[in-house]
């Protein structure tokens, strides 16, 4: 396993055992050394999700990773749609798109206008809703295919969007600090969400508030790398404030 994927297994044991996590078992069960087990519990008490204690850890606040795309495409849906309508007016009307991955692109995916324009995505759950729009252009980025986010992402993917140049790219994260900047669950997808940043003239960051104050595993990009993050109105003020001093244009709908 990569460690992200050791330490979704370690938040799902704790689930399943009242929150709890003993050192010991959990190096029985994902069979590896108890300092493996403890480095896995150092990162996830950094994320905010686990407090350790002698022996193991409990489980203290919200879960920084991905659930399926089918699941959260229903999750949060008015304020989704809201972000979706705003990033839609937005957008040029001819010109080159960058669609990241996730419910968000998906849910922009069903909106998007049928007009004379190219579409670029590894959004690969999106292609079949892009290619109905018959004045669309329409490229799929290559990549191994990510099951949980339906995404095309790795080396490949990176390599291809460093060819490429696009008018606006919208991208996704799975937690947003100022601190931290913007993140998401594994190497892979930071990997190619940083690729992604470099190909846009006009760069924006599309995620519900909820994702605001969560920190994930791989940090791709600063919040100053961003021209625009377009939230929903839940945002606080605290955080609206801080967002908007470190760079970005704040769009709340």
């Amino acid at each position: 396993m990569y460690p992200a994927e050791r330490q979704r297994e370690i938040v799902r044991i704790a689930q399943q055992n009242e929150g709890s996590v003993a050192v010991g078992s959990l190096a029985d069960a994902l069979s590896v050394a108890p300092e493996t087990v403890r480095r896995d519990l150092a990162v996830l008490e950094r994320q905010g999700v686990i407090a350790r204690r002698h022996g193991g850890a409990s489980l203290v606040g919200p879960v920084p990773f991905e659930a399926s795309l089918a699941r959260r495409n229903q999750e949060e849906r008015a304020e989704k749609e809201r972000i979706v309508q705003r990033i839609i007016e937005m957008l040029p009307e001819d010109g080159v798109v960058l669609l990241d991955s996730g419910s968000l692109a998906y849910l922009i995916a069903e909106a998007f206008p049928d007009r004379e324009q190219t579409v670029v995505t590894n959004n690969i759950a999106a292609l079949p809703i892009l290619r109905r729009r018959t004045r669309l252009t329409v490229l799929a980025l290559p990549g191994r295919l990510r099951p949980v986010t339906q995404a095309a992402v790795d080396t490949w993917t990176a390599r291809r969007l460093a060819d490429l140049h696009v008018d606006v790219a919208v991208l996704g994260a799975n937690g947003v600090t100022v601190d931290a900047g913007a993140t998401t669950t594994t190497p892979e997808e930071a990997q190619v969400k940083a690729a992604m940043l470099r190909t846009g003239r006009r760069r924006v960051l599309a995620v519900t508030a909820s994702k605001l104050g969560l920190t994930s595993f791989c940090r791709f990009a600063d919040l100053s790398d961003f021209d625009a993050i377009v939230t929903d109105d839940r945002v606080p003020d605290d955080d609206a404030a801080a967002i908007s001093a470190a760079g970005p244009e704040l769009v709340v709908v």
